[in-house]
């Protein structure tokens, strides 16, 4: 057993793309062409870490209760954990890319992190060894 997928609610496909991929260095898996369950347009899109098995939908918002959730799907809390080998060069590329950490990197008993907001404003923690 595994989780193969999760969804992260966003505002629009492309950006949320262009920041997965271009800003924190995902890789696009898929980004076709798909209908909603009442037959309207939309696309499935799953973009993932490089070498990791469970990816992220990036789902666009569909209707004013997702679109209320956009940012917001942790109730304002770290939700999200990305984990790299060399913390001080992933925070380094992401801080040059624009990436909005709202905290300095620290270090815990666990390794070093930061927190900082996705495309969306989702909070996710970057975690490297201590």
């Amino acid at each position: 057993m595994r989780v193969d997928l999760f969804a992260v609610v966003v505002a629009e496909y492309d950006p949320a793309i262009e920041f997965f991929t271009r800003v924190l260095g995902f890789d696009l898996v898929e980004d076709s062409p798909s209908l909603t369950n009442d037959g309207r347009q939309k696309r499935w899109v799953v973009v993932r870490p490089p070498g990791a098995e469970t990816g992220i939908l990036l789902a666009r918002a569909d209707g004013e209760q997702q679109s209320a959730a956009v940012g917001n799907q942790v109730a304002g809390r770290v939700g999200f954990f990305l984990r790299v080998a060399d913390f001080d060069a992933a925070y380094d590329r992401m801080a040059a890319a624009g990436v909005d950490f709202v905290t300095t990197p620290r270090t815990e008993p666990y390794g070093r992190v930061a927190v900082f907001l996705d495309i969306a404003g989702n909070r996710w923690d970057l975690l490297g060894p201590a």
